[in-house]
């Protein structure tokens, strides 16, 4: 089952509770989850908590540029492969979480709590976010304030929020560095070192086996992406 037909039928037998959990509360239907097997049914809880928690938060900061465009909207879709026989349930989760009373400060809040010990599943949290707020080629000085907020909850100081946002603006606006999340004045074995340390926590299969839904791959595919091309730069730059 994929992870939006888990979500769309999900009302009971999760354990995740908080505001994320009564979000999930709002859909119809159940999931029963084999509680037989606590390794995976405690894989699949983080499974559908990461993908409320983008749901929940991408709907809180599709209107802080003060409208939600189509262009986001695809975004979601296309991004996070969501198929055609679950758009009705995303949409109705979407628009939940659009609605709720909630601020996004509650969920976000949840989701530190959650992943407090995996902080990189809670950067691939702020990289979904990210492709939705690029979606319409504009990161929005309000978006980029709700994300650098998001950010600084989840516990990252600003200069790590600038490292993350680093992979998601155009090459030419950015410091390969900072996408590398390295000071310049690093040593090329040290850079080296440090590159393949990236590469590795940040392979597709990593992130799964930490609960990312194998869904968002595409996210982990354009941060390695992103990764090799800033590593090239700086290895031209130094003839490495």
């Amino acid at each position: 089952m994929s992870i939006w037909g888990k979500i769309a039928g999900a009302a009971t037998g999760l354990a995740i509770g908080g505001p994320l959990g009564a979000l999930l509360g709002g859909l119809a239907g159940h999931y029963a989850i084999d509680r037989e097997n606590d390794e995976a049914a405690d894989l699949q809880e983080r499974e559908v908590a990461f993908s409320m928690g983008v749901i929940a938060l991408g709907a809180k900061m599709a209107k802080a540029d003060g409208v939600v465009t189509k262009d986001e909207v695809s975004a979601f879709k296309d991004v996070f492969k969501v198929p055609d026989s679950e758009l009705k349930n995303v949409a109705r989760l979407f628009n939940l979480a659009k609605k709720d009373v909630a601020g996004y400060e509650s969920y976000a809040k949840q989701l530190a709590r959650l992943f407090q010990d995996d902080r990189e599943t809670l950067k691939a949290v702020l990289d979904g976010l990210f492709h939705i707020a690029k979606a319409d080629e504009v990161i929005h000085p309000s978006e980029e304030d709700y994300l650098a907020s998001v950010a600084r909850i989840f516990g990252f100081s600003d200069t790590e929020f600038a490292y993350i946002r680093a992979r998601h603006v155009h090459a030419k606006e950015r410091s390969p560095y900072d996408v590398l999340e390295v000071d310049p004045s690093i040593s090329d074995e040290e850079l080296k070192k440090h590159y393949r340390k990236l590469v590795r926590e940040n392979h597709p299969d990593r992130l799964m086996a930490r609960g990312v839904p194998e869904e968002f791959v595409e996210i982990a595919n354009n941060k390695i992406a992103a990764i090799n091309q800033a590593y090239d730069e700086i290895a031209k730059e130094r003839g490495l």
